[in-house]
């Protein structure tokens, strides 16, 4: 980015993420969180149905193909919908560390246009960990994984307490999540920024 915003800057008592025991292997497919996830989830026929892999450390990488439905301006990706691609993926990162967190900012920078039908190749890290502050960059790329930067973004999550999303969630959905009997996919559903 051009310039990273201070609150995007972590702290000189910021400390090296750590990847958590029991994440995914690198190379794993992570799967949707949650079925009506906009970004991730199968259920949404018009999401982006975003596909996020472990990488090593406490990295991640991710594709979504741009459809007709995303498009702003005529052929294109809207801005917005860029925007929500690499939110979902710095979101999935909190899956690596087994932190239930929400986006607190992100600063996206637009670099090229993305036509419709155009596969962005996404990559994330966590960078820095300070309390319940979690620190995150991510980049997207055209015409494959080492193409060109098309966007990107500087991001901070915040750690909350499952009781964020069950305080302000609707009940019909929580209710449905709460009272899956899968407790990983139970679990995830309350992983990133509702």
């Amino acid at each position: 980015m051009s310039g990273t915003s201070p609150g995007l800057q972590p702290p000189a008592d910021a400390v090296k993420p750590v990847r958590h025991a029991e994440a995914p292997a690198p190379g794993e497919l992570l799967g949707a969180h949650y079925g009506q996830c906009f970004g991730c989830g199968g259920d949404q026929p018009h999401g982006l149905h975003l596909q996020a892999r472990a990488g090593e450390g406490v990295s991640i990488t991710a594709e979504f193909t741009v459809r007709p439905a995303h498009q702003g301006a005529p052929g294109l990706a809207h801005g917005g919908v860029l925007a929500s691609a690499l939110d979902e993926t710095l979101g999935s990162l909190n899956w690596l560390l087994r932190t239930i967190a929400v986006t607190g900012r992100l600063e996206t920078d637009f670099r090229l246009p993305v036509p419709v039908d155009t596969t962005l190749y996404l990559e994330a890290e966590v960078t820095a960990v300070a309390g319940r502050k979690i620190y995150s960059t991510a980049t997207g790329r055209i015409g494959g994984p080492e193409g060109p930067v098309a966007v990107r973004a500087d991001a901070l999550f915040v750690e909350v307490k499952v009781d964020h999303f069950v305080e302000n969630g609707r009940d019909e959905e929580i209710r449905a999540a709460m009272d899956d009997p899968d407790q990983v996919r139970r679990a995830r559903a309350f992983e990133v920024n509702p």
